[in-house]
């Protein structure tokens, strides 16, 4: 599978990563029930089929993905990148907080090493920024983590420009992970071009739009306790026209004998500031699924075609 370079002097990584988000199982941002055994192997077929990485955090299941990944690269660890992440505190009540305290973010590595049954974990990652705590503290912290050789490579997620260049006075971001999709585009205009521009490498989440742009999405699917049900991209009147938009978009992948979802992921590696694409698997189904994006390249005529779309339908 095609790699590219993970920032400055990074890993090579494969431009689909596996994302470990849905496998956590219940919890208030969710997918749903999820079958452990069905998770091993989505992961274990993934690695098969040339996939090099996996994304998870320690919040996802509050733990439980993390000790699903752990079980699926059992004997293998030195063959897969492994990256988690810190700043999601469990509250207690299904839920969690926004913590990054040097403490808290000392004990959070601790807890990963430990479900991931490892020594060291290859990207560490602050989730979300912390309005309550500086992030010149928050990043220090990380980075002793990182000379400590318990992280190989430090990155944050969800954060803007400015907070990036707070931490990149301290030491190097080696990564930044936004939402990045046809669906969710705002990052492509300031973000990306600085993490081009200062050689800090791109994974991007939810290219397939949390489903929305599979084209096989349908909200019979979504079970009860589903974060989707309460998120505003699939209320309406927005959900009707964004599946409307996928109807549209079809032929072109269907020309390109892809689907939907594959066209959704090739749209964001499109885009020369992206490193990977994480692409979250449930069963063994769609990991081969998802695998045939890695090699699906957008013709300049139809990347015109889908932003004419995109402004057609004021997405």
């Amino acid at each position: 599978m095609l790699t590219r370079k993970l920032g400055k002097d990074g890993p090579e990584l494969t431009v689909i990563g596996f994302g470990a988000w849905a496998i956590g199982g219940p919890w208030k941002w969710g997918w749903g029930k999820v079958n452990d055994e069905e998770s091993i192997a989505a992961i274990k077929t993934a690695l098969e089929n040339g996939i090099n990485w996996i994304d998870t955090a320690a919040v996802y299941g509050l733990g439980h993905s993390e000790e699903v990944v752990a079980k699926a690269v059992e004997h293998r660890r030195k063959e897969v990148f492994i990256a988690t992440k810190c700043g999601m505190v469990p509250d207690g009540k299904g839920g969690a907080d926004i913590n990054n305290s040097p403490k808290s973010i000392r004990k959070e590595i601790e807890d990963s090493l430990r479900r991931l049954r490892t020594d060291y974990v290859d990207l560490y990652q602050i989730h979300w920024p912390d309005p309550n705590v500086p992030v010149e503290d928050s990043w220090e912290e990380m980075v002793k983590i990182k000379r400590e050789g318990k992280a190989r490579f430090i990155g944050v997620c969800n954060f803007d420009v400015p907070l990036l260049e707070k931490c990149m006075k301290i030491e190097r971001v080696q990564s930044l992970q936004p939402p990045f999709s046809m669906l969710r585009r705002n990052v492509a205009d300031e973000i990306l071009p600085y993490c081009r521009e200062k050689e800090i490498g791109v994974v991007a989440y939810s290219p397939m739009q949390a489903g929305l742009l599979t084209g096989t999405f349908h909200t019979k699917k979504i079970a009860e306790d589903d974060w989707r049900r309460s998120n505003s991209y699939f209320q309406e009147p927005y959900l009707s026209k964004a599946l409307e938009f996928v109807e549209r978009i079809r032929p072109l992948a269907t020309k390109s004998n892809k689907s939907v979802g594959n066209l959704a992921v090739a749209w964001v590696l499109n885009n020369t500031a992206v490193t990977s694409a994480i692409v979250g698997a449930r069963n063994k189904t769609q990991v081969l699924e998802n695998i045939k994006a890695a090699d699906y390249i957008l013709k300049n005529d139809e990347l015109e075609d889908i932003e004419k779309l995109l402004k057609e339908f004021g997405l």
